[in-house]
C-alpha cells in the first residue's frame, strides 16, 4: 500500500489491489494542493467532517469518476440527496469494504459546511482507522488531543498515523506529540499546516520531537511505501 499527503487534510491511499482512497479532496483553493480535481484518481472518497477545506472538491471528483463518497451518516445523506453513491457511518462503527476494513472514530471538532450562502451542521467530526492490505493507517481528521487516543492505539497496531498540527483550529505541535504517544504508531504523518499563515508550523521541528525514526514529514506529493514501515 502506498500513501501520499497533498496538503492540508488530503491524503490519497492506493492499495495493492489498486484502489485508489481519496480522504478530504480540498484541491480547489488550497495553495499546497499538487492535485488536479479533473484529473485526479478516485474510486472512494472519505470524508472526516464538513468543512468546506475538507469536503473540498468532493462533488466534481465523484461526478466524474463515479466514486463512493463515505462519511458521517448526516454528510452520506447530504451527497447521496445530491444524486451521488455514499456510504454512512458513525463513530465506533466499522465496516467491511471490498478493499479492506475500516473503522470511524471520534474527533473534537465541528462540521459545518457552508454552500450557496447557507449554513449546514452535518454531524460530528471523525476520524478513521483503514486496515487494507495487512496494514493499518489512521487519520486523525481535524481533532483536539483526548486521551481515548490511547483506545485507538490499543485497537490495531497502527503502521502510519496523520495527525494534525496546525494549531489554533486543531491540536498544535505540543499536544499532537502527546497524541502521538497515546497511538503508538510505527510512522507519524504532521497534516493540517501551512496552508494558511495563521496555521504556519515547521514540520521537521515536530518530527524531531518524537522518538526517534517515528516522524514522516511528506513533501507534498511525495509517494511513502506503508510495506517498508
Amino acid at each position: 500500500m502506498k500513501i501520499s499527503w497533498h496538503g492540508q487534510s488530503c491524503v490519497q491511499i492506493q492499495t495493492n489491489s489498486g484502489v485508489t482512497i481519496l480522504i478530504d479532496p480540498f484541491i480547489t483553493g488550497n495553495p499546497k494542493s499538487d492535485l488536479d480535481p479533473n484529473t485526479v484518481k478516485a474510486d472512494v472518497i472519505f470524508l472526516t467532517h464538513a468543512h468546506n477545506d475538507h469536503i473540498g472538491d468532493t462533488e466534481p471528483i465523484a461526478k466524474r469518476t463515479g466514486a463512493l463518497i463515505v462519511a458521517n451518516v448526516e454528510i452520506a445523506t447530504f451527497f447521496k440527496r445530491r444524486g451521488f453513491k455514499t456510504h454512512g457511518m458513525q463513530m465506533s462503527g466499522k465496516h467491511q469494504f471490498d478493499f479492506g476494513e475500516v473503522k470511524m472514530t471520534q474527533a473534537i471538532h465541528g462540521s459545518t459546511y457552508e454552500i450557496e450562502g447557507e449554513a449546514l451542521t452535518l454531524g460530528l467530526a471523525a476520524g478513521i482507522v483503514f486496515s487494507v492490505d495487512g496494514q493499518t493507517i489512521y487519520h486523525a481528521g481535524d481533532t483536539a488531543l483526548f486521551t481515548d487516543m490511547k483506545l485507538i492505539g490499543a485497537y490495531k497496531m497502527i503502521d502510519v498515523a496523520f495527525l494534525p498540527i496546525g494549531d489554533n483550529f486543531t491540536m498544535g505541535p505540543e499536544d499532537a506529540t502527546s497524541a502521538a504517544s497515546y497511538v503508538q504508531a510505527k510512522k507519524v504523518v504532521p497534516i493540517h499546516y501551512d496552508t494558511f499563515p495563521l496555521i504556519k508550523q515547521n514540520a521537521e521541528e515536530f518530527c524531531i520531537s518524537l522518538p526517534e525514526n517515528q516522524g514522516l514529514s511528506l513533501k507534498v506529493g511525495e509517494v511513502f511505501d506503508v510495506s517498508y514501515v
